[in-house]
């Protein structure tokens, strides 16, 4: 794509969408769009179409989404496929409605079935039932690629859908009950380490940043243990969700972000299946490492990187969700990119940042 080219980034104040834009930026993109939440809700179909009608974006990004763990999505469930289904339906519409050459969909591997084989390859899409805590954001998203794949093939469009495996990084969501696991954990072990290091002044300005419940810094410390209490964080003390022993694979956001600019950049949806196939289907793309680690490995690493020496006990009547969840990336790795970022160096940068904030 020439530089010049007008682009989209739907969410790029999100996780995801602020790495996009930071990498298209970084490669000397010129002409980059994006709106707030407040300026653009994604929702209002008028409000999207007078959007296009004005910007008249050449290619778009699309990593707008209602996401979160899985305490939301088990008591979000009508959210997360109306919201995400109406967000599609919207941005994809009237992608084609005003030509749009280029777009490139993010979804979730949390679109494959709870007992896909192992690794799991995008031809596993539809083979069998999902996950029944994500059930509804999954069929938001496997709607959605199928939107992309159905108007490639009736009206030759060049919609690209690429499956993103559990992302982590700068501007993540640190809530302790709707964020995704990874992010959690970081919190919720770096308010435990400072309570039992006595650090208030960490604690309190953690919560300024990010008040629990209405309960900010200025707080007495017993309503601050009070809360924190209520998520699990003690001094010297923290409880996680579940068993531990799900594996997961993860991705670092700003990798994640490379890989679909190189997508936008390099893969046309000629390349996403083989020649001469009678029934064109399965032509997302999966985006990861093709590595896992245990959730109870990666809170000891969590704990590591902070220094936290305190217990990490375990809840078993908690959900674990889907128990093992490892892409295969061979696709990807045959269209030209590879991942060069490796969990224990994520964890850092992670932390760092989180701590910079």
């Amino acid at each position: 794509m020439d530089k010049n080219t007008k682009i989209y980034v739907a969410g790029h104040r999100g996780l995801v969408g602020s790495a996009i834009w930071n990498n298209l930026k970084q490669k000397g993109y010129t002409r980059l769009v994006g709106r707030t939440h407040a300026e653009l809700d994604l929702l209002d179909v008028a409000a999207v179409r007078r959007f296009f009608d004005e910007e008249q974006p050449e290619a778009v990004i699309l990593a707008a989404a209602h996401v979160g763990g899985i305490w939301a999505n088990l008591h979000q469930r009508a959210d997360f496929i109306w919201q995400n289904l109406q967000i599609q339906q919207n941005v994809i519409g009237e992608s084609y409605r005003h030509g749009v050459k280029k777009l490139v969909f993010l979804g979730s591997t949390c679109i494959y079935p709870r007992e896909a084989p192992q690794p799991i390859k995008e031809e596993a899409l539809l083979t069998s039932p999902l996950e029944y805590t994500n059930e509804p954001y999954a069929i938001a998203k496997i709607a959605g690629l199928k939107m992309c794949e159905s108007f490639n093939l009736q009206y030759g469009t060049n919609y690209i859908a690429v499956m993103p495996t559990n992302l982590y990084g700068p501007n993540d969501n640190f809530h302790l009950e709707n964020s995704h696991v990874l992010p959690a954990m970081v919190r919720k072990i770096h308010l435990a380490h400072c309570l039992s290091e006595g650090n208030w002044e960490a604690v309190r300005h953690d919560l300024n940043l990010r008040p629990v419940e209405g309960v900010d810094g200025s707080a007495a410390d017993a309503e601050i243990l009070e809360v924190l209490a209520h998520y699990g964080i003690a001094p010297g003390v923290v409880t996680l969700w579940g068993t531990g022993t799900p594996l997961r694979e993860f991705l670092w956001s700003e990798e994640m972000a490379d890989a679909t600019v190189f997508v936008m950049e390099h893969v046309d949806f000629a390349d996403t299946y083989a020649p001469g196939s009678q029934e064109v289907r399965n032509c997302h793309i999966n985006i990861g490492t093709g590595k896992e680690i245990t959730i109870r490995r990666l809170a000891e690493l969590i704990a590591g990187t902070v220094g936290f020496k305190g217990e990490i006990r375990w809840d078993a009547s908690k959900p674990d969700g889907t128990l093992r969840k490892l892409t295969d990336v061979s696709k990807l790795h045959a269209l030209g990119w590879h991942h060069t970022i490796e969990i224990e160096e994520g964890v850092r940068r992670m932390y760092d940042w989180y701590l910079g904030r």
